[in-house]
C-alpha cells in the first residue's frame, strides 16, 4: 500500500503543480486610452483636425464599400505622401509613447498579476484592437502585454509603410479569442479553424475576460460570455456617458460595467478580483476532481478489460488470456480499495 500511496502522491503532485492560466483581453481605444490612438499626435502631425480626418476616411469607406479600417489606413498613407512625411515604425512608436491612458492603467497589469498569483493563477494580458499595432507597441504598457493583435502595415525595404498587412475590425476580432484559447498565436496560422477538445485548450474559455467600451466589441463580448467567460464594459469616467454600457448590459452582453478607472480601489479592480477569485475556486475544484479521476480511470479500464474478455471468451488465444489476466492483476495493484 505504501508503494501505491507513493505512486498516486507523485501523480497528485504533478497535477497540483500545474498552474491554471487565465487571460484578460482588452480593446485599446477608449478602453485603455481616453481617445482613438491616432488622435493624440499622429493625425495632428499632418496638420489636420481629427474630426475632419475621420469624416474623410468614413466617406471614403462609404463611397467605395470599403472596410473602415482599410479606409483610415489608406488615408494615413495618402496624407504622409502629401505632407512628405515617411510613415516608419519609429514614427508610429513615437506617437504611441504620447498616447494618454486612463487612470491606473500603467500599474494595473503588475497589480493584477500579483493578485492572480496569490490565488494560484497565472494571468496573461492581450490587446485586440482595430487601432494600429505599431502605435500600441510604442505605448508605455507594451511590455506588459503577452500579445498585441491589431491592424498593421507592410513596410518596404526602407522601413516605410506601404500597404495594410493586417486590418482588424469588430467582426474578425473574435478569431484572436480562438487563437488565445487554442494556443495558435500567429496571425497566419490556419490551425485556429481546427476543432480542439476542451481538455487540450491552452486557456479555457471560461478563464477568459474581455474588456471593451462599445458596440464594436459585441462579437468578442458575446463569444466570451457565451462560453462561460466574463465580459466587462467600461466608460470614460470624466464624460460619464453610460448609455452604451447600459444597453450592452440590458442586452446580456456584459457581466459587469464600470468606469475606465484602473486604480487600486476602483470598481473595475474589485470586479476583476472577484472574477479571479471565482476562476481560482473553480480551478481548485477541477484539480481535486482530476486527482479523484486517476484511480477511477484505472477502475474503468479494469471493467472494460473484463467486459471485453467476457464478450469474446472463445476468440481469445491462451496467450491473450494470460496477458489479460496479467493486466487485470496489474490494474488491481493500482486501484486503491478495490479488493477491500
Amino acid at each position: 500500500m505504501k508503494n501505491l500511496d507513493e505512486f498516486y502522491a507523485e501523480i497528485n503532485r504533478e497535477i497540483r503543480a500545474k498552474k491554471p492560466i487565465m487571460a484578460i483581453c482588452y480593446d485599446f481605444d477608449k478602453t485603455l486610452s481616453s481617445d482613438d490612438m491616432q488622435s493624440f499626435t499622429l493625425i495632428p502631425s499632418f496638420d489636420i483636425e481629427k474630426d475632419v480626418f475621420w469624416q474623410e476616411s468614413g466617406k471614403l469607406a462609404e463611397d467605395n464599400l470599403m472596410d473602415n479600417n482599410l479606409a483610415w489606413m489608406y488615408e494615413l498613407i495618402k496624407y504622409s505622401k502629401f505632407k512628405g512625411r515617411s510613415l516608419k515604425r519609429e514614427y508610429f512608436k513615437a506617437a504611441g509613447a504620447k498616447v494618454e491612458l486612463f487612470k491606473g492603467v500603467d500599474t494595473w497589469f503588475k497589480r493584477m498579476n500579483n493578485y492572480a498569483a496569490s490565488k494560484g493563477v497565472e494571468l496573461e494580458h492581450y490587446i485586440i484592437s482595430s487601432g494600429l499595432k505599431e502605435i500600441i507597441e510604442g505605448s508605455k504598457i507594451a511590455g506588459e502585454i503577452k500579445r498585441i493583435y491589431a491592424s498593421s502595415y507592410y513596410y518596404n525595404t526602407d522601413g516605410v509603410a506601404e500597404w495594410p498587412a493586417q486590418a482588424v475590425n469588430y467582426t474578425n476580432k473574435t478569431q484572436f479569442i480562438f487563437r488565445i484559447a487554442k494556443g495558435y498565436m500567429e496571425e497566419y496560422d490556419e490551425r485556429v479553424n481546427q476543432s480542439v477538445p476542451k481538455e487540450n485548450l491552452r486557456i479555457q474559455y471560461d478563464n477568459i475576460v474581455y474588456i471593451g467600451d462599445s458596440a464594436t466589441d459585441i462579437p468578442c463580448m458575446r463569444l466570451v460570455k457565451s462560453r462561460g467567460g466574463y465580459s466587462i464594459g467600461v466608460f470614460d469616467p470624466e464624460k460619464n456617458n453610460r448609455s452604451g454600457v447600459y444597453q450592452l448590459y440590458n442586452d446580456g452582453r456584459l457581466n459587469f460595467y464600470a468606469p475606465a478607472d484602473y486604480s487600486a480601489r476602483s470598481d473595475l479592480t474589485k470586479y476583476v478580483k472577484q472574477i479571479i477569485n471565482e476562476i481560482a475556486a473553480k480551478e481548485q475544484i477541477k484539480t481535486e476532481q482530476e486527482i479523484l479521476r486517476q484511480p477511477a480511470n484505472m477502475f474503468k479500464m479494469k471493467v472494460v478489460l473484463n467486459q471485453t474478455a467476457e464478450k469474446f471468451p472463445n476468440k481469445l488465444t491462451d496467450k491473450e488470456k494470460r496477458e489479460l489476466k496479467k493486466m487485470n492483476q496489474d490494474l488491481d495493484e493500482l486501484i486503491p480499495g478495490h479488493n477491500n
